[in-house]
């Protein structure tokens, strides 16, 4: 086998070089597709070394990380086959031979670090300028970044410091790396170089932090070393067996108490240059925190880029990606916007944790999907409310976007990291350091002033129970930006976090225990859509209705085929709002929605046929038809528990202690690890 599919990647060619620059600005660019003759030519001057620099942040992210990888306790996978392999990924249910694992995570992974190999190799033989100097600290921390998302994903890999092309024997296979050694090894490297990057102020990038600066990369630096100094599925990697599994730190205790210092004085030296800080003002009648959303997805990064300090660029031909499309949007049925599938809902119950003031659950969560209400083809498009087993994705959703250069592009960056996520992890590593103490509470509060809930208590008795408070917070924070599901692991709360979520789930499909009152029925108000991009729509509008006299009034329609019974319907409506001192404008609709229900039902198909919605309107969604087809409630499935919420397919059904907390190398094809590998050992679980 060639030593360059060691580690199933693709070519030399494309490991130096095929991939376009990154930057969005520079779109219109190609970086050449050198090969390893041609790297005397690429690295001959400092202005094509950095060319090629760039193009290190091609393979840093991809779909695998927003589309199966999903986080637990916020959301779930609503693809129509809940045993796929993607869903069942999203579940925990990994195989080797499906393959239902971390595919990508591995090869692109290694691509990346091979890229970084040879340009640390070869930056080094120029002279020496503040430039270069900055250029050798950027390929160290993306090759850092890699290694994390590896060892995440993985537990001890292969380690790879130097070219593969550097390699004299042709029969070299790299066996699993201890991984304390490698966090080891890239954290004093990033600690060596960090310094040497420009802080943003300085950085002449523009108004997009699409690079890595100063202040990123002290960032990284301290989520890398809470990642190092934090918990992971462990085993004996000399005799792989299974009884040897363990979710425990690195057994060094003074070392993990170094790793978090670090951490704690790199996160300290961001707030020290002052650069950074929350948008606490909000724009246009907006929140502050759809303001950030807003102009992100809208590439106003003039006034994203004070809190959004790293971001990988997407936008045009050549560098676009699907993850506004998995892993923000509504759904959509038609028009401008054009059929566009949602694969992904948020958890009701995530939904419901929020507290009514809470102005992140709006922006995180749409509770509505974008379909016409009475013509397809001249597509009349509304905001249509949907039900708990149908709560949309809503950081990134299209009616946010610039215009794309193609249907299936958006043009959304993907977040890496913001001044939120350097808050909370200050307020952790204070935490671990020194307990709950009054730095650590107030980062957190900084936090929670932002979002409107500043006078919410702060459960702080013990470092424990501040954890979970830390944890809880960055779910509601930082929902759908790659990182709740690599938190939970390292906090060694993932065990914890998915019991309550599939507890949770079937007291709320019980309407039992905290969720007990939970309304059954709410009144919404029919909200059309521009279906134009930039539009600003944020939420349908409703009241719950809790009253036993009015949700009895409210549920007597038994059919919608005629006109008598609509106008009924809608009379008792009017009287419910009027109880409430709702005097409906003249052209204004509202119509009720069973939350408990499947949007598909027949009580909720006649409620919007009531509002005006036409026959084929109110029949299907463009949702992962798993999920949005279903009730939630058990009562309303027969006194069962539907299929999504328990049972062999319900909620992370696939998720084993001490087991799945990491994934198996796949092992079904040529290129994957165990295939092109054969000194590779299993995740002893399964072997």
């Amino acid at each position: 086998m060639n030593k360059k599919n060691i580690f199933s990647v693709l070519t030399a060619a494309v490991l130096l070089g095929a991939s376009p620059i990154l930057t969005s600005c520079e779109d219109t660019l190609e970086k050449p597709s050198y090969t390893a003759d041609d790297l005397d030519f690429v690295f001959s001057s400092e202005d094509k070394a950095e060319l090629f620099v760039k193009g290190c942040y091609r393979a840093l992210v991809f779909s695998e990380l927003w589309r199966p990888f999903i986080d637990p306790g916020v959301t779930v996978s609503c693809e129509e086959d809940l045993v796929g392999g993607r869903p069942r990924s999203a579940n925990f249910a990994y195989d080797v031979i499906l393959p239902a694992t971390a595919t990508t995570v591995y090869s692109q992974s290694y691509k990346t670090i091979e890229s970084c190999n040879v340009a640390l190799e070869r930056l080094v033989k120029l002279p020496e300028t503040p430039k270069l100097k900055a250029l050798i600290a950027e390929v160290t921390f993306i090759r850092a970044f890699a290694y994390n998302e590896l060892i995440r994903f993985y537990g001890d890999v292969p380690a790879a410091f130097s070219p593969i092309s550097d390699q004299q024997d042709e029969s070299w296979y790299p066996k699993r790396s201890d991984r304390d050694a490698i966090y080891d090894r890239v954290i004093g490297e990033m600690q060596a170089c960090v310094d040497d990057l420009p802080w943003f102020s300085e950085s002449n990038y523009g108004s997009a932090p699409e690079r890595l600066t100063r202040q990123a990369a002290k960032g990284i630096l301290a989520r890398i070393c809470l990642y190092a100094g934090g918990y992971s599925l462990r085993w004996n990697l000399e005799t792989n067996d299974a009884s040897s599994l363990h979710f425990d730190r690195r057994p060094d205790e003074a070392r993990v108490r170094e790793l978090y210092t670090i951490a704690d004085a790199a996160l300290s030296d961001i707030f020290t240059q002052n650069e950074n800080s929350l948008i606490t003002q909000g724009k246009d009648g907006m929140s502050p925190y759809q303001t950030l959303f807003y102009n992100y997805c809208q590439r106003n990064f003039g006034v994203s880029s004070q809190e959004m300090m790293w971001q990988i660029a997407c936008l045009g031909k050549s560098t676009n990606s699907d993850f506004g499309i998995y892993n923000g949007q509504p759904g959509c049925m038609g028009g401008t916007f054009g059929t566009r599938k949602t694969l992904q809902v948020k958890l009701p119950t995530y939904y419901l944790s929020f507290d009514a003031a809470d102005n992140r659950r709006d922006v995180v969560c749409a509770n509505y999907s974008i379909t016409f209400l009475k013509d397809a083809t001249n597509f009349d498009g509304t905001n249509c409310a949907t039900t708990f087993s149908s709560v949309m994705p809503g950081k990134y959703r299209i009616q946010w976007c610039q215009a794309p250069y193609a249907a299936a592009d958006r043009n959304v960056d993907v977040p890496l990291l913001r001044y939120a996520d350097v808050l909370l992890m200050y307020a952790e590593t204070q935490n671990f350091l020194h307990g709950p103490n009054d730095a650590a509470k107030a980062a957190l509060q900084q936090v929670r002033d932002r979002a409107g809930i500043g006078s919410m208590p702060i459960a702080a008795a013990n470092k424990d129970e501040f954890l979970e408070t830390i944890m809880q917070e960055r779910k509601w924070e930082l929902g759908d930006e790659l990182l709740v599901r690599g938190d939970l692991i390292r906090m060694n709360l993932i065990d914890k976090e998915i019991r309550q979520a599939q507890q949770d789930m079937k007291d709320l499909s019980d309407r039992t225990g905290k969720y007990a009152n939970v309304p059954q029925i709410r009144l919404v108000k029919l909200e059309m859509s521009s279906c134009t991009y930039g539009e600003k729509f944020l939420t349908v509008p409703f009241i719950e209705i809790t009253d036993p006299d009015e949700v009895s009034k409210l549920t007597a329609i038994k059919n919608a085929n005629t006109a008598a019974n609509r106008n009924k319907h809608n009379a008792a409506i009017k009287e419910v709002l009027a109880a409430h001192g709702i005097t409906p404008a003249d052209d204004d609709v509202w119509y009720t929605v069973n939350m408990f229900q499947a949007w598909t039902s027949t009580y909720n198909k006649n409620s919007r046929r009531c509002a005006g919605y036409s026959p084929a309107a109110i029949t299907a969604l463009n949702i992962g038809g798993s999920v949005y087809t279903k009730p939630t409630g058990s009562a309303e499935n027969n006194g069962t528990y539907p299929d999504w919420v328990a049972g062999p397919t319900g909620v992370y059904y696939g998720f084993e202690k001490n087991k799945t907390e990491i994934c198996p190398f796949a092992n079904k094809s040529a290129g994957h690890p165990l295939v092109d590998n054969p000194n590779l050992t299993q995740h002893p679980a399964y072997k």
